[in-house]
This record gives structure tokens, sequence and C-alpha cells, in this order.
């Protein structure tokens, strides 16, 4: 085999595996949005056959002589085929170190344990998802041992889902933000509070839905490329290519901002996906690089942008045009307050920016601990609790609004929580260097949003996973990434609008 004949196998191997990507992409989207209740069987039993069809593609003897002889040349190899190879073969390597049997019986488990968990969900019943929540953890630390065993398994899966994150980092991390947050959150409690009755009443889920779709509109989404659908825990998901991406939400018509700013989230992620350089279409490259700098597209549309006086006061009359009689008698200053209320509450994904990261942190020392063999599953829910109180001082009444509330542990991703408050504090980074290239606020102020996805697009988009996190942001931000900028933030919107 020579060099080119290997660099040929390479792109179509990565085809053949991007086309299995597609379909187990398509099953899991549907079985998210509107497949029939009782058909997580019939999914996990393809699911289980192409999980095997994929294992094998990787580990053959073929694809590893493939990659290795590129390995052994890759000092002759373009930038972006060294990138390939180099995750290929992380990829490989991993994967032989899994038995293929266990290998896909967790691929089925994860299809019957999401079905479970919407079900116990529904019903409020913990047990009925801990049998599979429990071989979940187990599966985690196990398949950790089987990769990295001179790794800590909860530090090997904080690398996978942002290299180079670990538990050490994590408690800096968190202890920079709680260091700055608590105190905040103690000034805003002793404030005159605001006035959210606006996104409160009876709101239509048509018109919700209208509304959804002329939001994506003015983010820049293109609708021949992404659609929306609605399930239990919004997401957003490539279907095989950046070519193909699915975002979701959910109605609640009792409050028209829980869809609107799980859009605007989801809606980050999809902008992400869709602008990746076509020219990593249907290869390793195609997609985000982490899950840290995903969720930093995904709250910089959704907090940053969404959540700003400016981009308030051009989508209010959109508001009032699909819930006329909900508004009226409101202002866009109304609405403005109203979305940025800051108080401790029970759900993440509808917590207010400033106590978001202690619900994270909740979820990440639980994963911790439980990783670390210090708590065991059956025993999450009762400390669940126990940390909402200590943390955010709420009582949480059930399991439904407690350890049963988010989707992603019954998809296996443990260790994707600490994402979501990196994400939070990269975009406010990465909106402090944008500001000196792009006048943010006369953007949002016109609805315009080409200039800022232009400035994505050109710093962290076009890139895919061609860099790693740390590099992509060096590059992006001129300097090392800084949590500071995050809680700076933080302290000057929140203490303005509660008049400090």
């Amino acid at each position: 085999m020579n060099l080119k004949e290997a660099i040929t196998k390479l792109y179509a191997w990565q085809n053949k595996l991007s086309a299995y990507n597609h379909a187990m992409s398509i099953i899991y989207y549907d079985g998210s949005t509107v497949a029939p209740k009782k058909t997580a069987g019939n999914r996990a039993h393809t699911l289980g056959i192409l999980s095997e069809e994929m294992y094998n593609l990787t580990t053959n003897e073929e694809t590893v002589e493939m990659l290795e002889f590129l390995d052994a040349h890759k000092e002759e190899l373009e930038e972006k085929e060294q990138r390939i190879v180099y995750l290929a073969c992380k990829g490989m390597k991993e994967m032989k170190k899994i038995p293929i049997e266990e290998y896909i019986a967790y691929q089925e488990l994860l299809v019957n344990a999401g079905d479970v968990w919407h079900t116990a969900k529904e019903t409020d019943d913990f047990n009925l998802f801990l049998p599979y929540l429990e071989q979940i953890f187990e599966c985690n630390k196990k398949f950790a041992y089987y990769c990295a065993p001179e790794m800590h398994p909860y530090d090997y899966w904080l690398d996978q889902y942002e290299k180079g994150l670990t538990m050490e980092k994590c408690d800096e991390f968190f202890a920079t933000l709680k260091k700055k947050i608590v105190p905040l959150i103690k000034k805003i409690g002793e404030a005159k509070q605001v006035d959210d009755s606006c996104i409160h009443g009876d709101f239509d889920e048509l018109a919700q839905e209208k509304f959804s779709l002329e939001l994506m509109k003015i983010m820049g989404i293109d609708l021949g490329i992404c659609g929306l659908g609605t399930t239990e825990h919004p997401f957003t998901t490539s279907i095989g290519s950046h070519y193909d991406v699915r975002i979701t939400t959910n109605y609640d018509k009792a409050n028209f901002s829980s869809s609107m700013f799980s859009v605007i989230h989801e809606g980050g992620h999809a902008l992400y996906e869709m602008n990746v350089a076509d020219d990593f279409a249907y290869t390793y490259l195609d997609g985000g690089v982490s899950m840290g700098i995903h969720e930093s597209q995904s709250r910089f549309y959704e907090n940053l942008l969404g959540r700003s006086d400016a981009f308030v006061n051009y989508v209010f009359p959109k508001v009032c045009e699909c819930f006329p009689e909900q508004m009226k008698g409101y202002t866009a200053q109304d609405l403005y307050r109203a979305i940025n209320l800051v108080t401790p509450s029970l759900i993440r994904t509808e917590a207010d920016e400033v106590t978001y990261a202690l619900h994270v942190m909740v979820r990440y020392e639980l994963e911790k601990r439980v990783m670390s063999g210090m708590l065991e599953v059956k025993d999450l829910a009762t400390e669940w609790k126990k940390l909402y109180k200590e943390y955010l001082g709420v009582d949480v009444p059930n399991d439904r609004e407690g350890v049963l509330q988010d989707s992603h542990w019954s998809g296996g991703s443990v260790g994707y929580f600490p994402s979501y408050a990196l994400g939070s504090a990269y975009g406010a980074h990465l909106l402090h260097k944008m500001r000196e290239e792009v006048d943010v606020e006369k953007c949002l102020a016109e609805g315009n949003f080409a200039p800022i996805n232009e400035w994505n697009r050109e710093h962290i988009w076009k890139y895919g996973c061609l860099k790693n996190p740390d590099e992509l942001l060096k590059n992006a931000l001129g300097e090392d990434f800084d949590p500071n900028y995050f809680t700076n933030y933080l302290e000057e919107k929140y203490l303005k609008i509660y008049n400090h």
C-alpha cells in the first residue's frame, strides 16, 4: 500500500462510517420524537446490529492496517489528514479494548434506558429507572478502565467530552465561579424582585411553533437544512453530516419563554454543526470539537444574545404578533426583566444565568462521587435533594423535577454536565473578544445576526474537529481562557437589572 492508496481508503472508510452514523442518528431522532411508546425493543434490535457493524468497521484488520500505515507516515500528510488519522487511531484503539459483546449490549441498554427514563419521569418513579442507571454507570466505569486503566474513570470521561479536562481542573473552575456567584445571588436576593408575569399565561402551542420558526430565521438558520421537532428534553443532532441537522423543543403552554430559549439554545448548537467547512463532510472532522465548545455556542446564543436588552427590544413586536392578548399592556422592558429574573429553581434547563452553574455543580458532584465509589446509584435521588437544598436553597418535591429531570444519564453521558458551565464561561470570553471587531449590540437591535455568525464561523465553526478545544479557544481569544470574564459579565448585567 502506498500513501495515495491509503488516503483514498481512509476517505472511503469514513464515508461508510458516516452512512452508518446517518442511519443510527435517524433511528435515535425518531425514537426521541415521534416513535410510538412501545417500540424501544425494535430500535434496540436494529441498533445492536448496526453497532456491531460499526465496531467491526472500526477495528477490523484492514482498518487497523490502513490507520497504522498512515500514522507511521503522518509527517507526510496535510494538516487535515493528520488530524483525521489521529482521531481515527484514538477511536480505533479504544474501541478494540472494549469487548464487542459488551459494546453491543451497552448500545442496546441505552435505547431501552431512554424509553424507560421517559416513563419514569412521567410517572415520577425513580425505582423504575434505577436498574438501567446502575448498569449505565457500571459500564462507564468498566469502559474507562478498559481504555485508560491508569486514569481515574471520571477523569477519563471528562476528557472524552472536553479534551484535557480533569476533576482537578473542574474543582478549580467551579471554585472560581462560586467565589463571585454566591455573593451576587445574595445581593440580588436582598433587592426588589422582578415581575415576570408577562411570560406566564396560556400560550397556544401552534403560536409558539410559529414564533420558534421565526426565531430560527432571525438567527440565520437555514430551515432547508435544519428541522424542528418536539420531545421531552430538547436536543440537537446531526443526521450523518452537517448537511442535515435537527433541533427539538418542548412547548409549555403556561410559559412561552421556556420553548423560546430552548429553540435559541439548540439553534446555537445547530449553527455550529451546519457551518463546519464543507470539505470536512463525511469525515472525523465533521462536527463540534468538544461539548464545552459546543455549549459555548448554544449558551452564547441563548443567554448572551437572546437575553440581551438589544435583542429583546428587537424581537418584542414579533412576540406581540404571536401572542397579542397575552402581551397586552406589557413593554419590551417588562419582557427583558422577566426573562432575566434570578431565583433559585428546580429545573436546570430553565434556570437563570446566575444560578445555572449551581445546577451543573450538583450534577458534577454526584457523578464524581458515583464514579469514585463514594455514592451508590440507588442513593442519587436522596443526595440530589440534599445538594439542591445546600446549593440552591430549594426543596425538591419529587424525582420528576429532581434526579429524573435530565435525559443525559439515560443516554450514557457521564462527564458531560461540566461542559454546560464551561460553555457559559467560554461564551462570555468569546463575546468580549467579538466586540473588538463587531458592533454586537447594533446587530442585535436590528435583528442582523449575519456579522455575529460570520465572526463565529471564522473563529470557531469552520474548524470542526480540526483543532483541540484549548488551541481553538486560544486562537479565537488571542489569550488563555479566563472564567472571570463570565463572572464579570454576570455582575455587570444583573446588578444593573436589580438596581445595585
